[in-house]
């Protein structure tokens, strides 16, 4: 079974957005690599709406790199019930309603891991039905100050730590397995 392994952005106080001001001044060499190999060893995105119109006005125009190209070919599914067209390349959009049933049958596929890019409703949705498998949490030596959390209020899970690395600029990345989680997510947008 393919897992789903979601990657953050994270600032030290607990806070996601806007990640393009304060986290790539932090990018080294070590983290690159394993970023790198986390889009080599993954078959697919898996977004929530927001994420994914942020990423698709951006990514198509960053290609001709071995990193953006293999994002911009990835198999990219987006999870709305508003969204109508989802027109960056090989892209495909969930219904929110149809969240488990179809993410379940992603999981049960051959193939690579599946990977969500940053966290939100989405993400809680995933770890409150038992779909979310790791946590990669990219924690950047920033005080943010406020914010979107990294998690929302009402989802709760315990967390078993798989691994950390420490990188030369700072950074700390986290990587966790979700032991249990309970509370109602709220529906992805």
């Amino acid at each position: 079974m393919r897992k789903i392994i979601t990657s953050t952005f994270v600032t030290l106080d607990g806070f996601i957005d806007d990640p393009h001001l304060w986290a790539m001044q932090y990018s080294d060499e070590q983290g690159q690599a394993r970023s790198m190999a986390l889009v080599q060893e993954s078959d697919a995105l898996l977004l929530g709406r927001v994420t994914y119109e942020g990423m698709a006005q951006a990514w198509p125009a960053m290609g001709g790199n071995p990193y953006a190209d293999r994002v911009n070919s990835m198999p990219k599914y987006v999870v709305s019930s508003t969204l109508e067209k989802a027109e960056w390349e090989n892209s495909t959009i969930i219904p929110g309603k149809d969240l488990v049933a179809e993410v379940t049958a992603l999981k049960n596929q051959p193939g690579g891991d599946i990977l969500v890019w940053g966290c939100g409703r989405l993400t809680d949705d995933l770890m409150a039905h038992g779909l979310l498998d790791e946590y990669l949490l990219w924690v950047y030596p920033v005080i943010k100050g406020g914010g979107e959390r990294v998690f929302r209020e009402g989802v709760q899970a315990t967390l078993e730590l798989t691994g950390n690395t420490t990188f030369s600029t700072g950074a700390i990345l986290l990587a966790y397995r979700p032991l249990n989680a309970t509370g109602e997510a709220p529906a992805a947008g």
